[in-house]
């Protein structure tokens, strides 16, 4: 018969409860109610197991003790670590490669007078988008002065955006000469390459919540919100493409993720192709040029 210095341990119980339906509707409703997240039914084994690792790791007992100690948290620390493990940040560099060939081609010439170009890359997430929009500017437009701003509710996406380091076969999907202007190989990890300065200069990142009124020095002939309303009810996206839009100026275009659809939704944008929108002009106004942006 076997022996053991330490006899094992079968059948240890789990100290945290498993998601109940009504604590998984707790959360569903403080995701909606403050970042716009819809999480239908079907989601509650995936926002358990997203979860699992907080409500753990505070030694919480249960789904609702750690629902009560996100509400009562005044720094509002535990509601951000919240919504970074129910967030999806996935992302890529010239994702959706069509809609970069038409800025280039035919938004992007409109612009080349203008003594600065100025672009919101919304829910950038990782940050992959803002720099392929900054290398395409750069390409298209090398005599110009641009920014691009990156924004995204997560601070935990945005610290990763910032810091523009990223894997060799992420960077490999750009062509051979962005790759040489925009990024340096890791010393200390040549598995990696980092953003070059002369291009980190040109970004910056802003934490902000699409669903709550947004406030900007001037309007954007050009924004990026792409693959972001999907997560949202259609009252949520409504909300956002009002916002988006009076961040836009007339004439301005907005793209969106080529899975989003405007459809039965009041927007007053122009239909421009698959997944692109315009802004109409102002009747008897001419196009609105930015001014109040400083680089």
């Amino acid at each position: 018969m076997p022996r053991f210095d330490h006899p094992p341990r079968i059948g240890i119980e789990d100290p945290v409860r498993p998601l109940a339906n009504a604590e998984f509707e707790q959360i569903r409703e403080l995701a909606r109610r403050t970042f716009g997240l819809h999480l239908p039914p079907g989601k509650q084994e995936l926002v358990s197991a997203r979860l699992q690792r907080l409500v753990r790791n505070g030694g919480f007992r249960s789904y609702h003790e750690y629902y009560r100690h996100v509400l009562s948290d005044s720094s509002g620390e535990a509601l951000m670590a919240l919504l970074d493990a129910l967030a999806t940040n996935h992302t890529s560099f010239l994702r959706e490669p069509d809609h970069f060939e038409f800025l280039r081609k035919s938004v992007l010439p409109a612009l080349a007078r203008r003594h600065s170009i100025y672009i919101w890359s919304a829910a950038c997430s990782t940050g992959e988008e803002v720099w392929t929009l900054l290398l395409l500017l750069q390409d298209a437009l090398p005599a110009s002065r641009f920014l691009v701003i990156g924004s995204d509710i997560s601070r935990k996406a945005l610290r990763f955006a910032a810091r523009g380091v990223y894997p060799a076969d992420r960077v490999s999907a750009l062509p051979r000469a962005w790759q040489e202007f925009g990024f340096t190989r890791e010393t200390h990890d040549p598995d990696s390459y980092s953003v070059k300065p002369a291009l980190r200069e040109r970004a910056q990142f802003r934490r902000l919540n699409l669903i709550e009124p947004i406030s900007w020095p001037a309007r954007f002939p050009v924004i990026f919100c792409r693959n972001v309303m999907i997560y949202f009810d259609q009252p949520t996206q409504r909300k956002v493409i009002a916002n988006l839009s009076a961040s836009l100026e007339p004439g301005g275009y907005l793209f969106v993720g080529h899975s989003e659809s405007f459809s039965g939704i009041e927007h007053g944008l122009e239909y421009v192709r698959p997944a692109v929108y315009r802004k109409p002009h102002e009747k008897g106004g001419r196009p609105w040029t930015a001014t109040s942006w400083s680089v």
